[in-house]
C-alpha cells in the first residue's frame, strides 16, 4: 500500500539522545539552564502544602486554636502564586529554546537533503521527506526541554514530597516508596511495546502527506480522468492503517495507566489501614496522617497518568533518534578526499567501459565507450527505456557509474570536486522546474551575480525578449508555483536563459522540445540553437530532425550503443537502426 522506508535507528539511552543534542542547545544555554532550574521550586513547592497541613491539623482541627496558624492560607496562596509564575516561565522559555533548536536542526537537515544523490529521492515520496525531515525535528526538539521540564518538576517534587513523608512517618514512607517503585515497573516495557508499531506509524502518516501531495499537483489529471473514486478508495485504505496502528498503540500501552491507579489505589488503601494502627497507638498524630495522606496522593496522582506522559517521552526520544540517523548518514555522492577544482573543459569527455544499475543485478548501461571532443554536439536517440537519460545523468554525477570510468580532460570526474564539475555543466530538462517567484528570479539562478545586461543578453539569446515585453511587469512577473502561469515553450525559454547565465562549457539537453507542439518546438529550437554555440553538447531527442546537424548521433538500445556517426553516415547503413527510426518519423 505505502512503500516503508528501511532506516537504521540506533538504540540510545536518556544520557546519549540528549548528549546528542547538546551542540544545538550550547548558543542558548542560559535559556535553557534557566528553563531547566525554574521547575526546581515548582516542583519542590507542592511540599509546602501537604507540610503545612500538620500544624493546622493539630492546632486547629485538635487543639481548637485557629489564631496560631493563621498564616498557613496565606502561605499557600503564596508559594501557589509563585509556582503559577515560575510554571508560565518554564514554558514559555521551553517553547523559546525548543523551537530555536528545531529550526537549526531542520536548516541542517535541510542541507542534508539538498545534498542527497538522485537515488535518494527515487526511493523515497514526499510524505517520509516531510515526515522525517520536518515532523519528526519538531516532534524531538520541542520535546526536548518539555521531557526535562516534566523530568526535574516530577523529580523535585517527588524528592520533596518523599521528604514530607518520612517526616511525617517512616513505617508509611517505607510502604508508599515500595508502592511507588511498583508502579513505575511498567514503563521499563514501554519502549519495547511501542517501538515497531512508532515507525510503522511515522511511514503510515507520512502516506498520508503524500496522499495529499499527489492530489495537489495531480489534480488536473484527477479530474480529466474522473479518479475520485479511485483517489477516495486510495486514501480511505490508508487512514484504514493508520487507524489500526493507532488502536495497536492503544493496546500496547493503554493498559499502563490503569494498571498504575490499581497499584497506587494499594498503596493508599496499604497507607490507610496501617496509619490508622499507628494513630490509635499515638505512634503519629492526625497531623502527621492528614499532612502523610496529602503528600502521599500530590505523589501518587502524576503517577497514574505518567503512562501517557512517559508514552510521549519515548516517542520524542526514537523521533529523535531518527533524525540523527538523517544526519549521521552520508550522501552516496560526494567528494573524495583530494578533490580537485575543474577549471573548464579543454581536451574532451569519454566513457570508458561505463556499466551502470538502478538495481543490483538489473543493468541498464552495458560497457559504454564513447568519445566526445571539444565544441562537439552528440545527440541520443532510441527507443524508450534504452539508457539515453542515464547515460547524460551520468556526466553531472546524478548518479555514480557502478563500474567503468568517465573522464574529462583524461580525469575521472569523481576526482573533481561536485561542485566544481556540476559548475560546468549546464541540464535543460524536458520539464524544467521553476521556483516560485518571478522571472528574473528563475533566470538569474544560473548566476545570482549577473548583471542587467548579462541577463538581458541571456533573455534575446532564449528568444524570449517579445513575450518578456508583452508583459506589464517585464521580468519581474509572478510565474506562480512551479510556473503553472506560463505555457510549455515560455517554461523551456526561462529555463534556456537560465543556462545562457550559467555559461557552463557543457550543455545538456534532455528532450527539451519534445512535449511542445511544432510552433513552439521552432522558437525553442532556435533558442537551444543559440546555446549550442561554442559549447560541447549533448542532446537527447525524440524528434530525429532536430538532430540532423549533430556531429555524432549516438543510438542506444537496450543499454548498448548500437550505431554511432553522422546522419549522413547512418541513413547509409541498409537495415540501420537509426534509418528505420528516421524514416517511421517521416511516415
Amino acid at each position: 500500500m505505502f512503500e516503508k522506508l528501511k532506516t537504521k535507528i540506533k538504540s540510545t539511552h536518556f544520557v546519549e539522545n540528549y548528549g546528542r543534542m547538546l551542540p544545538y542547545v550550547r548558543p542558548y544555554w542560559f535559556r535553557a539552564i534557566v528553563a531547566v532550574l525554574i521547575t526546581i521550586p515548582i516542583g519542590a513547592m507542592d511540599a509546602v502544602i501537604a507540610w503545612s497541613l500538620k500544624p493546622y491539623m493539630d492546632v486547629v482541627m485538635v487543639e481548637k486554636s485557629a489564631g496560631a496558624t493563621w498564616y498557613i492560607p496565606v502561605l499557600i496562596v503564596l508559594f501557589s502564586c509563585l509556582q503559577s509564575g515560575f510554571s508560565y516561565m518554564a514554558t514559555y522559555l521551553n517553547t523559546w529554546v525548543g523551537r530555536k533548536i528545531a529550526n537549526d536542526v531542520k536548516i541542517d537537515l535541510f542541507d542534508k537533503l539538498m545534498h542527497y544523490d538522485a537515488g535518494f529521492f527515487d526511493k523515497s515520496t514526499s510524505g517520509d521527506i516531510i515526515f522525517r525531515f520536518n515532523n519528526d525535528v519538531d516532534l524531538a526538539c520541542n520535546g526536548l526541554l518539555s521531557n526535562m521540564k516534566l523530568f526535574t518538576t516530577r523529580l523535585f517534587s517527588s524528592i520533596s514530597l518523599i521528604f514530607v513523608l518520612f517526616y511525617n512517618s517512616w513505617q508509611l514512607a517505607i510502604i508508599a516508596v515500595i508502592v511507588l517503585l511498583g508502579a513505575l515497573y511498567p514503563l521499563t516495557t514501554v519502549r519495547r511495546r511501542i517501538k515497531s508499531t512508532m515507525d510503522k506509524s511515522v511511514f503510515s502518516g507520512s502516506a498520508v502527506v503524500t496522499h495529499y501531495n499527489e492530489t495537489f499537483n495531480g489534480n488536473r489529471i484527477i479530474s480529466s480522468y474522473n479518479l475520485y473514486d479511485y483517489q477516495h478508495q486510495r486514501f480511505q485504505e490508508t487512514l484504514r492503517s493508520v487507524f489500526k496502528l493507532g488502536m495497536k498503540m492503544v493496546q500496547r500501552t493503554g493498559i499502563l495507566s490503569p494498571l498504575m491507579h490499581f497499584v497506587v489505589s494499594l498503596g493508599i488503601a496499604a497507607v490507610i489501614w496501617m496509619g490508622s494502627h499507628l494513630i490509635v497507638t499515638h505512634q503519629i498524630s492526625a497531623g502527621n496522617f492528614v499532612s502523610f495522606i496529602a503528600a502521599l496522593i500530590m505523589l501518587y496522582n502524576p503517577i497514574k497518568s505518567i503512562g501517557n506522559n512517559y508514552n510521549n517521552v519515548q516517542m520524542s526520544f526514537m523521533a529523535m533518534e531518527r533524525v540523527f540517523s538523517l544526519m549521521e548518514g552520508l550522501p552516496k555522492i560526494g567528494d573524495k578526499a583530494g578533490a580537485k577544482q575543474l577549471q573548464g573543459v579543454k581536451e574532451g569527455i569519454e566513457y570508458k567501459d561505463v556499466c551502470f544499475e538502478y538495481i543490483k543485478g538489473k543493468p541498464v548501461l552495458k560497457h559504454i565507450n564513447l568519445r566526445v571532443g571539444i565544441g562537439q554536439m552528440i545527440a541520443f536517440v532510441g527507443n524508450s527505456g534504452g539508457g539515453k537519460t542515464t547515460m547524460v545523468n551520468l556526466l553531472p554525477r546524478f548518479y555514480d557509474v557502478t563500474s567503468g570510468q568517465i573522464l574529462i580532460d583524461g580525469t575521472d570526474i569523481r576526482d573533481y570536486t561536485l561542485k566544481s564539475l556540476r559548475d560546468n555543466i549546464s541540464v535543460v530538462f524536458q520539464d524544467n522546474f521553476l521556483f516560485s517567484g518571478t522571472i528574473r528570479e528563475n533566470i538569474m539562478l544560473g548566476n545570482e551575480n549577473a548583471g542587467e545586461e548579462e541577463v538581458k543578453k541571456a533573455v534575446t539569446g532564449a528568444c524570449l525578449d517579445e513575450f518578456i515585453n508583452s508583459l506589464d511587469k517585464g521580468l519581474d512577473t509572478y510565474i506562480g508555483e512551479r510556473g503553472v502561469l506560463l505555457s510549455g515553450g515560455q517554461k523551456q525559454r526561462i529555463a534556456i536563459a537560465r543556462a545562457f547565465l550559467k555559461n557552463a562549457p557543457i550543455v545538456i539537453f534532455d528532450e527539451a522540445t519534445s512535449a511542445l507542439d511544432n510552433k513552439a518546438e521552432a522558437v525553442v529550437q532556435q533558442a537551444i540553437d543559440n546555446l549550442m554555440a561554442d559549447r560541447t553538447v549533448f542532446v537527447i531527442a525524440h524528434r530525429l530532425s532536430t538532430v540532423r546537424h549533430a556531429d555524432k548521433i549516438v543510438v542506444v538500445n537496450y543499454g548498448q550503443i548500437a550505431e554511432a556517426g553522422t546522419h549522413e553516415e547512418l541513413l547509409a547503413k541498409e537495415n540501420g537502426i537509426y534509418a528505420s527510426l528516421y524514416k517511421a518519423q517521416l511516415k
